[in-house]
């Protein structure tokens, strides 16, 4: 368990997992219009057109398919980490540098949410 005076306040944990809270909600929002999206694209044939832009389609639709696969592996990933940051909520780990130890800034946390390093400590490892 972390020491009282490098952790934050019940108060301030229960805002930030307020926060992660929504930034999942949303994620996984994103994630299952970027998944529709792939589905749509599998059921989009160019079987009236003409060959040339057939062709055309097809080159266009393969590089749709490898974004939306790529966007949707992101997508997953920062989903994972918010619920790791949500976890870390929940055992009152949560904004302790996994370097330094100490408290990562609020302000970094609000926009960051999954963050699990100060900015000091990701800037040393430049």
């Amino acid at each position: 368990m972390v020491d009282e005076a490098t952790r934050y306040s019940d108060a301030d944990l229960a805002e930030f997992k307020e926060i992660i809270l929504n930034k999942i909600q949303k994620a996984q929002a994103d994630l299952d219009l970027i998944k529709s999206a792939y589905m749509n694209d599998l059921n989009n044939g160019t079987d009236d057109t003409s060959p040339t832009f057939k062709a055309f389609e097809e080159g266009s639709e393969s590089m749709s398919k490898e974004a939306n696969s790529q966007l949707a592996i992101r997508q997953e990933k920062f989903i994972r980490d918010l619920k790791n940051a949500l976890f870390r909520v929940e055992n009152k780990t949560y904004g302790v540098c996994k370097v330094t130890g100490k408290l990562i800034g609020k302000e970094r946390l609000k926009i960051v949410p999954h963050a699990t390093m100060s900015i000091e400590a990701k800037n040393s490892q430049r």
